[in-house]
Order: C-alpha cells, then sequence, then structure tokens
C-alpha cells in the first residue's frame, strides 16, 4: 500500500475506534444503571443494629456470610441482613439491597460482557490506526499533537483494559471509553495534521523513549483522574458507584505505577534537549509544565506517605495535578511559544 492509502486507513481506524468506543461506554452505562446500587458509609453507619446480625455477600457467589466478590466490580460486596430482602444468585435477579439497592439483573451484567468486547475491539483499532500512521510517515508516529492525543487515549484504553485482566474494574468503563471517543474527536476535529516528516529536533530515536514513556504515564494518570472525579461524584447515600475507598484505591494504585514513569520521561527529555539544543533544561514552556505536573504528583504521594492525606484531600491533590498534565499536553503547544511548539495547531 502506499503512503497515502495507508494514511486514509489510518483516519478509517480511527473512525472505527470512536464508534466501538461510543457503543462499548452505552453498554458500560448499561451494566452501571441497572446494577446493584452501594450504600455509602454514612448510609452503613445509619444501619445501626443491621451490623449485629448475619451478613449475607450481595452480587458475590456466597449467602452464608462467607467473603465474596462483587459481581461487576470484583471488590468485595457489601454484607446485609439475610432477611427477607436477601436474594440468592442463580435467577434474573442476582441480589437485592434491603435498604432500597436495586437489583442486579443478569441483562446488565452481559451488556456489560459485550462492552467490554466492543472495548477490546476499539482498542484494536485504536492501535491500527497509530500502526498505520507510523508506516504512512515512516517514523514513529507522534510528532504532533494530533498523533500524541491519539496515543494517549490508546494508552489509557490500554491501561483501563489491562487492569480489568486483574481486577474487575468495570465500573470505570463508561467514564475511560468516553474519555477515549472525546479525545479521538478532539484530535479530529482540532489537532488533525496530514502524515509527513517532523521538524528536525523530534528526528531523533529519543523519540521512542521520551514520548513513550510520557504518552504510558499520561494512560495511568488519566484512569487515576476518571477515578478521582467519580470519587467526588459518589454520594454517602445509595450509589452504582462502588464505595469511595475502592475509587480512591484504583487512582492511588495508577498513580504509584505512573509517577516513575512520568520522572523517566522527565529524564529522557532533558537528555533529548541536550543532544537536540545542547542543554539539559532551559525553563522552556513545555520543560516547566513537565516540572509542575511531576511535583503535583509527587505532592499527594508524600501527602498520603507523611501526612496520612485520604479521601477527598488528597483526591483533589491529584485531580490538581492531573489539571496540570492536560495544560501541559495540550495547553502549552497551543498558548506559548517555545522550542516545543510543534503542534501543527492553527
Amino acid at each position: 500500500m502506499s503512503a497515502e492509502q495507508l494514511a486514509e486507513l489510518s483516519d478509517l481506524f480511527v473512525v472505527a475506534a470512536v464508534l466501538l468506543y461510543v457503543v462499548a461506554m452505552i453498554g458500560f452505562a448499561i451494566e452501571l444503571a441497572f446494577g446493584r446500587a452501594r450504600p455509602g458509609a454514612a448510609a452503613r453507619s445509619a444501619a445501626g443494629p443491621l451490623a449485629a446480625r448475619k451478613p449475607v455477600t450481595v452480587g458475590a457467589t456466597t449467602v452464608d456470610g462467607a467473603p465474596g466478590r462483587d459481581a461487576v466490580t470484583g471488590l468485595p460486596g457489601d454484607h446485609v441482613d439475610a432477611g427477607d430482602d436477601a436474594t440468592a444468585p442463580g435467577g434474573d435477579v442476582a441480589a437485592t439491597v434491603r435498604d432500597g439497592g436495586a437489583p442486579q439483573s443478569r441483562t446488565a451484567v452481559r451488556a456489560g460482557t459485550a462492552a467490554l468486547a466492543l472495548a477490546w475491539l476499539g482498542w484494536a483499532a485504536n492501535l491500527g490506526a497509530i500502526a498505520t500512521r507510523g508506516l504512512a510517515a515512516d517514523r514513529w508516529p507522534w510528532g504532533n499533537m494530533y498523533e500524541f492525543v491519539v496515543a494517549i487515549c490508546f494508552a489509557a484504553v490500554t491501561a483501563f483494559l489491562l487492569t480489568q485482566v486483574r481486577t474487575n474494574v468495570r465500573f470505570l468503563g463508561s467514564f475511560v471509553m468516553v474519555t477515549a471517543a472525546l479525545g479521538l474527536g478532539l484530535a479530529v476535529k482540532t489537532f488533525y495534521t496530514t502524515a509527513g516528516p517532523v521538524v528536525p529536533a523530534l528526528d531523533s530515536y529519543w523519540i521512542a523513549i521520551h514520548v513513550s514513556a510520557a504518552i504510558v504515564a499520561s494512560g495511568l494518570f488519566t484512569i487515576a483522574g476518571v477515578s478521582g472525579v467519580l470519587y467526588l461524584l459518589r454520594g454517602d447515600g445509595l450509589s452504582r458507584l462502588p464505595a469511595r475507598a475502592d475509587l480512591e484505591r484504583v487512582a492511588h494504585r495508577a498513580i504509584v505505577l505512573a509517577f516513575p514513569v512520568w520522572t523517566f520521561a522527565v529524564i529522557a527529555g532533558a537528555l533529548w534537549a541536550d543532544r537536540a539544543w545542547g542543554r539539559y533544561w532551559g525553563w522552556d514552556p513545555k520543560e516547566v509544565w513537565s516540572f509542575i505536573t511531576w511535583i503535583g504528583y509527587a505532592a499527594y504521594l508524600h501527602a498520603r506517605v507523611t501526612a496520612g492525606w485520604r479521601g477527598r484531600s488528597a483526591t483533589i491533590v491529584q485531580l490538581v495535578a492531573y489539571g496540570c498534565l492536560l495544560f501541559n499536553l495540550v495547553g502549552v503547544n497551543i498558548f506559548f511559544e517555545g522550542l516545543h511548539s510543534y503542534a501543527d495547531v492553527d
């Protein structure tokens, strides 16, 4: 195939990825909407004497008080009284919560399973778009803002799907899918540029090291950011979302993985700058905001370890850091002039 045909195929893959992500988002949303509502901390505290009665695990495979795992999240199930409202799994209704929780039907679970399959197909289309773009341009396919955003969307979905392989986090599915779909739409609508050669400063093997690390870290930070937003939206009463502690745990683990990768990306960027411009650090806007982002996530991790910050305060800190990340990835290239102004955005 010619370069033009490969570039057109890449564009078609992007469109296919957007459509698949949107349909997957709908499936995940159906599962979330018709899944079992879970009580928050305040609702559990208000239960009072119920806590002293024999519990069963709702949404799990056991009903005799033994620990189980929730059918949607894979996290330990909520415990409720083994009274008239506790329904054993196996029928159309998997569980009903005594305090007003909605039943979880097999239809909801099947919608989530189908959505997961569609998410994998969208991931494959996203990967195909990146691969064919690289072949069309005969270089690493993240030399401008369009390619970079497409790659970050791929990294975010990859982080979600790989996490799903180990721990059931389908409750994040609809939110990750809509983030990826909107990101790809933004890339096509605002940042699109035809495949071609890059500026001389980017024509280096360092693009495969520095930018790849930044993309991986950004994908993981996106998972943490989505979890953080859901944490703030999750009320203390009944909710379709998991407990805030579980959402915070997902965000923290993603940041723990992403932070050293981002640190490596900053260091690799300094080494690349020395090769390209003869200095390791020049206070270029991109360099400054990369460092600010690093400080934000370092502050989050430091506050958790030393000050014992948990909950809302820690979540706000990591979301501020994520805002700095987004501005660094997109805003700096649009609003500032500097050595990194290669976004190809009018």
